[in-house]
């Protein structure tokens, strides 16, 4: 099992090139790294820790971690919806750090088990 620390340096090594920072709130990034862990151990896959997950892999596909919402929030405002991965301005400063709204369609909030009458 990895640890934060090894996740934070295999995560950076792999994002960085890309363009996508950490957050300079360190604590910050290294609570929302221990919260992808826990939804590793919890699922089996890292779901975003800011979104409620549902077990079933399919269902999440949208919110594992980077999520498909990660390039246009960052695009529009500097950062994903979480403030895990931003840019380069975003650290510096130079774009306001606005509230990133939540993009994912609100039927995908709740999971209905299969064969459940709910």
């Amino acid at each position: 099992m990895s640890t934060v620390e090894e996740t934070y340096e295999r995560l950076k090594k792999v994002n960085e090139p890309k363009g996508y920072f950490f957050s300079n709130n360190q604590q910050m990034v290294m609570d929302l790294i221990e919260g992808l862990l826990t939804n590793k151990e919890r699922y089996g896959y890292m779901c975003c820790p800011c979104r409620l997950a549902s077990g079933d892999r399919d269902h999440d596909k949208d919110i594992i971690c980077p999520c498909d919402y990660r390039e246009a929030d960052v695009a529009q405002f500097g950062s994903c919806y979480c403030n895990l991965y931003v840019s380069k301005e975003w650290n510096e400063g130079t774009i306001p750090h606005e509230t990133v709204p939540e993009r994912r369609p609100p039927e995908k909030f709740f999971f209905q088990w299969p064969g459940s009458d709910a």
